[in-house]
């Protein structure tokens, strides 16, 4: 939590989207930044927050309403940031089932996202051969995943502008593999 507080007052970003912070809502005070007083955990006040949105005092996010998942996975975010409407989903996907858990909260959510919406977080799973070290097929949940971002019309902006870099963001020791499951859509 300290190196994501220094990173943040180096970086100085206006939204900031965690995946396993680690930190219940009463730690909040840990990720304590100058500036920095709003942050919207996934499950309220229970237990830890797998995602967490935290927003800069600068940004003025009016929000409308939130959702949130009772397990922590998701949280989400409408509201207005310089009288623009504006809707955050941060996720961080079980680690097993995490294709399938997608798609049904994007089937379920499906009439609160539009073309305002921001979708970050941890996949839990390569989207694509070309987020894989290992050039193994993509099995059937991810295709049904990725169909359904197709379907609601949602791009994953980092292969649109970078549609043949293998860039990864997890290596697991136990597979000896790296990926790509960190997204911004």
């Amino acid at each position: 939590t300290y190196r994501t507080a220094e990173w943040i007052r180096t970086h100085q970003p206006t939204i900031c989207c965690l995946q396993e912070p680690n930190l219940t809502y009463r730690d909040s005070h840990k990720l304590k930044v100058k500036g920095w007083k709003k942050a919207l955990h996934a499950n309220g006040h229970q237990k830890r927050a797998e995602a967490v949105i935290l927003t800069s005092d600068k940004t003025n996010l009016e929000a409308t309403a939130v959702k949130r998942d009772k397990e922590g996975h998701y949280v989400m975010v409408k509201g207005l940031v310089q009288q623009e409407n504006i809707t955050i989903l941060n996720i961080n996907a079980p680690n097993t089932g995490a294709p399938k858990f997608i798609k049904q909260l994007l089937i379920d959510l499906k009439t609160e996202i539009d073309s305002n919406t921001i979708i970050v977080g941890d996949f839990s799973t390569p989207l694509t051969a070309l987020d894989r070290s290992s050039r193994e097929k993509v099995n059937k949940g991810t295709m049904d995943l990725s169909y359904t971002l197709e379907q609601t019309d949602l791009t994953d902006i980092y292969r649109t502008f970078h549609p043949t870099t293998t860039e990864c963001t997890f290596y697991s020791r136990v597979h000896g593999t790296f990926s790509k499951i960190n997204r911004m859509i």
